[in-house]
């Protein structure tokens, strides 16, 4: 089992995103997704920026894949989107169905079929791969029971791909909530998301964690981290997808890549895992509970 490196979430100054590909260079990861996802004003680096970081990761014996934004909103954001999908090196992962149509019409036959398509059917899932989608990266909610009934009634097999660690990403707005945060306008937001490592962690009045706010994308307030289930995830994927955080990716990719070789229990990797958390594990998704649950299963 393969373990890919998510788009980095958060926007990063522009020296602490190189120095952390150039460590990523030697790392545990066999696939990275490199790009801007969640909000076209994040702009520290660039497409021509992404490109130099893929090529330097394709050198180092990586497979590099270039992530699509989630929510097109503007035409500045359709003329990235087009250089993406028109460069041919590197392979593309479609985010909304605007991406999914321009790589149908330039023929491409070799893309991913990102997590916010929101597949849940054999229909849907078979519709993108006659457009060309070789790889499916499972939306985070999607439990076990019904990612392993949707691969049985598959028309034709598909390399999957499973969300396993990360803050979960749950929803995506046209409003800019860290600028709401500031009292700020999304148009003014003065880039306060900037240096914000991990977004800004939000609590319930009773100070239990609540959610996450990550510019326009809102995600979990805990961690999901499915280290603890790996022998439940590996018959149902071929990789496994890990997001980056502020701090010890390296180190959560290492554990990852060591508990598949054997070399660590799913347990013990798990309770390994929890000193270089931002907060606290959960599973729930996973076994079709409430996503912000720790589950374990009786033994």
């Amino acid at each position: 089992m393969k373990l890919a490196l998510g788009p980095l979430l958060y926007y990063w100054p522009r020296q602490s995103v190189l120095e952390f590909y150039a460590g990523i260079a030697e790392g545990a990861a066999d696939s990275v997704y490199l790009g801007e996802t969640v909000c076209s004003r994040r702009h520290e680096l660039r497409l021509e920026d992404w490109l130099e970081v893929a090529a330097m990761l394709a050198e180092a014996g990586k497979e590099v894949v270039l992530s699509s934004q989630g929510l097109i909103e503007s035409e500045s954001d359709l003329k990235t989107l087009r250089r993406i999908v028109g460069q041919a090196r590197f392979r593309v992962e479609a985010n909304d169905m605007g991406a999914v149509r321009l790589l149908t019409e330039h023929g491409v036959r070799d893309w991913v079929a990102g997590p916010t398509l929101n597949v849940f059917n054999p229909a849907t899932l078979a519709l993108l791969q006659e457009g060309g989608a070789t790889r499916w990266a499972v939306a985070p909610e999607m439990s076990g029971a019904a990612l392993a009934e949707l691969r049985a009634h598959a028309a034709t097999p598909i390399e999957t791909e499973v969300f396993a660690y990360g803050r979960l990403p749950l929803a995506h707005s046209a409003r800019c909530f860290t600028a709401r945060h500031f009292n700020l306008q999304k148009d003014t937001c003065e880039f306060r998301c900037l240096s914000i490592m991990d977004g800004i962690a939000l609590r319930t009045r009773e100070g239990e964690p609540f959610l996450t706010l990550n510019g326009v994308q809102t995600q979990s307030a805990r961690v999901h981290n499915l280290l603890g289930d790996l022998d439940a995830v590996r018959p149902h994927a071929e990789l496994l997808r890990i997001s980056p955080q502020g701090a010890h990716t390296a180190e959560i990719l290492a554990l990852f890549r060591r508990a598949l070789d054997g070399a660590l229990a799913p347990a013990e990797a798990l309770a390994a895992s929890r000193p270089l958390m931002v907060e606290d594990p959960c599973n729930g998704f996973w076994h079709g509970r409430a996503g912000a649950e720790q589950y374990v299963a009786a033994a």
